[in-house]
């Protein structure tokens, strides 16, 4: 199991550690991860994510292979610009859903920790006819995260950029604690914050420099379980569970994130998709009896079994069981009663509206 720099500073700070994704992480912090999930919603949570891969594109042929290989329309992104995008098989289903960083002299990518060789050879083996250099930089950089409304706050003591100036979905190139940074103004939370990526060496020291910049603001470090329900909440799909090889972008309803006017892998049969409509669509859910909605809990409509859960649980800001499925068209008009099968037997649910709770975005 690989262990990140700081997972002798995580046991020190009575983190439980686990296995996720073939990397031991703290799941939760001795404070517990519903305090860890508010303070995130009310100050500010930092999370350790150097599980996650990350990857240098250069090359003259760079947006042409770019444009190729992801979703989004590359084009319309200007230097320091960020934006979320997924890679698509042939068939139009995810191979990985992505974050991309446009910087003056080259494209910086984040990819998600269990498909970080996947996403790497896949992109790797599309490079012929481009002039590019892909490079996987994962292990030299380190990448955690600041998020919450206090964010900016407490990460603004640490830097001499102008934090205030940084839009939403655009990033920077700073130094932070004085070690030089690339800071995104993007999250998985649902609140303003910020993604770090720095040198791996100097992790612990800036870990510790912010906790100390932020521990009279309400700043705590957070756990995998906070991170799950802080995205729960806000409706940002996890691979593996909202998005898989098996489900395409339509039916994540994730279009929004695609460039349909440009030429990408998968393209075709993902726009058939959207022209003829999916056959399930992926929904919001809230319990009206008792009951909590688990993963892979099968979903029942006028009797017969139409779905499948592929996240439930309590939101710890809303106070209410919910959960996300795929369900037939038929199922997805807010207010539609339907049956979670908790244990094998119906409980009843009523189809809500996503995302659960509004992203606070600066």
């Amino acid at each position: 199991m690989q262990r990140t720099r700081l997972y002798e500073t995580h046991v020190a700070m009575g983190g439980r550690m686990v296995d996720f994704a073939g990397w031991e992480l703290p799941v939760q912090y001795p404070t517990g991860p519903s305090v860890e999930h508010q303070a995130v919603r009310t100050a500010a949570g930092l999370f350790d994510i150097d599980h996650m891969g990350q990857f240098e594109l250069t090359g003259p042929d760079a947006d042409a292979y770019l444009q190729h290989i992801q979703v989004h329309d590359v084009d319309q992104m200007e230097p320091w610009d960020a934006h979320y995008s997924l890679l698509l098989y042939a068939d139009g289903t995810i191979v990985d859903d992505i974050f991309l960083y446009r910087l003056p002299d080259r494209w910086f990518i984040a990819v998600n920790a269990g498909n970080r060789a996947k996403d790497f050879a896949w992109m790797q083996a599309h490079t012929t006819g481009f002039d590019v250099e892909l490079t996987d930089v994962s292990e030299e950089t380190y990448m955690m995260a600041l998020q919450g409304p206090k964010a900016e706050m407490i990460l603004q003591r640490l830097t001499d950029a102008d934090l205030d100036a940084v839009a939403t979905r655009t990033a920077l190139r700073a130094e932070v604690a004085g070690v030089p940074a690339l800071l995104g103004r993007t999250g998985y939370t649902g609140e303003d914050g910020f993604e770090l990526y720095l040198p791996a060496d100097d992790a612990v020291e800036v870990w510790k420099r912010i906790l100390d910049a932020g521990k009279d603001d309400g700043l705590l470090p957070c756990g995998l379980a906070a991170r799950d329900s802080l995205r729960f909440e806000a409706c940002m799909p996890l691979y593996g569970h909202e998005i898989d090889a098996t489900i395409n972008p339509v039916e994540a309803r994730l279009g929004w994130a695609v460039g349909w006017n440009t030429d990408f892998i998968g393209r075709d049969a993902a726009f058939k998709v959207k022209l003829e409509k999916s056959k399930r669509l992926l929904i919001g859910f809230e319990m009206v009896d008792k009951g909590v909605p688990r993963e892979h809990y099968e979903i029942a409509g006028d009797g017969e079994i139409i779905g499948y859960v592929t996240t439930g649980m309590k939101s710890p800001t809303l106070g209410k069981f919910l959960g996300m499925g795929y369900v037939p068209r038929a199922y997805i008009k807010i207010g539609t009663p339907i049956d979670i099968m908790v244990r094998g037997k119906p409980r009843r649910a009523k189809v809500v509206k996503r995302p659960f709770y509004k992203p606070r975005y600066k």
